[in-house]
Protein backbone atom coordinates (compact mmCIF):
# COMPACT_ATOMS: atom_id res chain seq x y z
CA UNK A 1 0.00 0.00 0.00
CA UNK A 2 2.88 2.32 0.72
CA UNK A 3 4.20 1.75 -2.81
CA UNK A 4 0.86 2.84 -4.30
CA UNK A 5 0.77 6.00 -2.18
CA UNK A 6 4.33 6.94 -3.12
CA UNK A 7 3.79 6.23 -6.81
CA UNK A 8 0.18 7.29 -7.27
CA UNK A 9 0.83 9.03 -10.61
CA UNK A 10 2.44 5.91 -12.10
CA UNK A 11 -0.36 3.71 -10.80
CA UNK A 12 -3.01 6.02 -12.27
CA UNK A 13 -1.16 6.15 -15.58
CA UNK A 14 -0.97 2.35 -15.72
CA UNK A 15 -4.68 2.04 -14.88
CA UNK A 16 -5.62 4.60 -17.53
CA UNK A 17 -3.48 2.89 -20.15
CA UNK A 18 -5.02 -0.48 -19.35
CA UNK A 19 -8.49 1.01 -19.50
CA UNK A 20 -7.83 2.47 -22.94
CA UNK A 21 -6.63 -0.91 -24.20
CA UNK A 22 -9.74 -2.61 -22.87
CA UNK A 23 -11.98 0.07 -24.38
CA UNK A 24 -10.34 -0.41 -27.77
CA UNK A 25 -10.75 -4.18 -27.49
CA UNK A 26 -14.43 -4.05 -26.55
CA UNK A 27 -15.18 -1.33 -29.07
CA UNK A 28 -14.83 -3.96 -31.79
CA UNK A 29 -12.02 -2.40 -33.76
CA UNK A 30 -10.25 -4.38 -36.43
CA UNK A 31 -7.28 -6.59 -35.88
CA UNK A 32 -4.05 -4.63 -35.95
CA UNK A 33 -1.69 -5.48 -38.78
CA UNK A 34 1.82 -4.39 -39.59
CA UNK A 35 2.85 -2.48 -42.68
CA UNK A 36 4.36 -5.69 -44.11
CA UNK A 37 1.12 -7.61 -43.56
CA UNK A 38 -0.83 -4.75 -45.13
CA UNK A 39 1.30 -4.77 -48.27
CA UNK A 40 0.76 -8.52 -48.60
CA UNK A 41 -3.02 -8.06 -48.37
CA UNK A 42 -2.90 -5.25 -50.92
CA UNK A 43 -0.76 -7.21 -53.37
CA UNK A 44 -2.23 -10.71 -52.93
CA UNK A 45 -5.89 -10.05 -52.14
CA UNK A 46 -6.52 -6.62 -53.66
CA UNK A 47 -7.36 -5.17 -50.24
CA UNK A 48 -9.13 -1.85 -50.05
CA UNK A 49 -7.15 0.80 -48.18
CA UNK A 50 -9.48 3.25 -46.46
CA UNK A 51 -7.91 6.43 -45.09
CA UNK A 52 -10.08 8.05 -42.41
CA UNK A 53 -7.96 11.15 -41.77
CA UNK A 54 -9.24 14.66 -42.35
CA UNK A 55 -9.02 16.12 -45.86
CA UNK A 56 -6.02 18.36 -45.14
CA UNK A 57 -4.09 15.36 -43.77
CA UNK A 58 -5.05 13.23 -46.80
CA UNK A 59 -3.93 15.99 -49.18
CA UNK A 60 -0.45 16.03 -47.61
CA UNK A 61 0.12 12.42 -48.70
CA UNK A 62 -1.62 9.06 -48.60
CA UNK A 63 -1.14 5.44 -49.61
CA UNK A 64 -1.47 5.07 -53.39
CA UNK A 65 -4.94 3.89 -54.51
CA UNK A 66 -6.38 4.44 -51.02
CA UNK A 67 -9.93 5.74 -50.72
CA UNK A 68 -10.53 8.75 -48.52
CA UNK A 69 -13.45 8.95 -46.15
CA UNK A 70 -12.95 11.10 -43.06
CA UNK A 71 -14.00 9.34 -39.87
CA UNK A 72 -16.73 11.89 -39.21
CA UNK A 73 -18.37 11.04 -42.54
CA UNK A 74 -17.93 7.27 -42.46
CA UNK A 75 -21.33 6.47 -40.98
CA UNK A 76 -23.23 8.46 -43.60
CA UNK A 77 -21.09 7.45 -46.60
CA UNK A 78 -20.50 3.78 -45.84
CA UNK A 79 -22.78 2.80 -48.75
CA UNK A 80 -20.05 4.07 -51.12
CA UNK A 81 -17.84 1.13 -50.14
CA UNK A 82 -20.51 -1.57 -49.69
CA UNK A 83 -19.22 -3.38 -52.80
CA UNK A 84 -15.95 -4.08 -50.95
CA UNK A 85 -17.54 -6.10 -48.11
CA UNK A 86 -16.03 -9.37 -49.34
CA UNK A 87 -12.51 -7.97 -49.70
CA UNK A 88 -10.07 -7.23 -46.91
CA UNK A 89 -10.27 -3.60 -45.79
CA UNK A 90 -7.21 -1.92 -44.29
CA UNK A 91 -8.12 1.21 -42.38
CA UNK A 92 -5.48 3.85 -41.68
CA UNK A 93 -5.18 7.24 -40.06
CA UNK A 94 -2.23 9.20 -38.70
CA UNK A 95 -1.37 6.86 -35.83
CA UNK A 96 -4.02 4.13 -35.53
CA UNK A 97 -6.51 5.65 -33.06
CA UNK A 98 -9.17 6.98 -35.44
CA UNK A 99 -8.83 3.94 -37.66
CA UNK A 100 -9.61 1.68 -34.71
CA UNK A 101 -12.92 3.48 -34.28
CA UNK A 102 -13.59 3.23 -38.02
CA UNK A 103 -12.92 -0.52 -37.90
CA UNK A 104 -15.65 -0.89 -35.29
CA UNK A 105 -18.09 1.04 -37.50
CA UNK A 106 -17.25 -1.14 -40.50
CA UNK A 107 -17.69 -4.36 -38.52
CA UNK A 108 -21.12 -3.20 -37.34
CA UNK A 109 -22.01 -2.53 -40.99
CA UNK A 110 -21.19 -6.13 -41.92
CA UNK A 111 -17.61 -5.90 -43.16
CA UNK A 112 -15.92 -9.15 -42.12
CA UNK A 113 -12.23 -8.68 -42.87
CA UNK A 114 -11.33 -5.33 -41.34
CA UNK A 115 -7.76 -4.50 -40.33
CA UNK A 116 -6.30 -1.51 -38.50
CA UNK A 117 -2.90 -0.42 -39.83
CA UNK A 118 -0.63 -0.36 -36.77
CA UNK A 119 1.10 3.00 -36.53
CA UNK A 120 -0.99 4.47 -39.34
CA UNK A 121 0.45 6.46 -42.22
CA UNK A 122 3.43 7.32 -40.02
CA UNK A 123 4.48 3.67 -39.90
CA UNK A 124 3.89 3.38 -43.65
CA UNK A 125 6.21 6.28 -44.49
CA UNK A 126 8.73 5.19 -41.86
CA UNK A 127 8.97 1.85 -43.68
CA UNK A 128 9.95 3.74 -46.82
CA UNK A 129 6.76 2.85 -48.70
CA UNK A 130 5.33 5.24 -51.28
CA UNK A 131 2.80 7.96 -50.64
CA UNK A 132 1.08 10.17 -53.18
CA UNK A 133 -0.76 13.47 -53.21
CA UNK A 134 -2.81 12.57 -56.30
CA UNK A 135 -6.57 12.45 -55.73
Amino acid sequence: MEFVQQNIMWVLLAALSGGMLLFSFFQGGGAGISVAEATLLINREDALVLDVRETHEWSNGHIPNARHMALGHLGTHISEIEKFKERPVIVCCASGNRSSSACGTLRKAGFQRVFNLNGGIGAWTEAGLPVTTKH
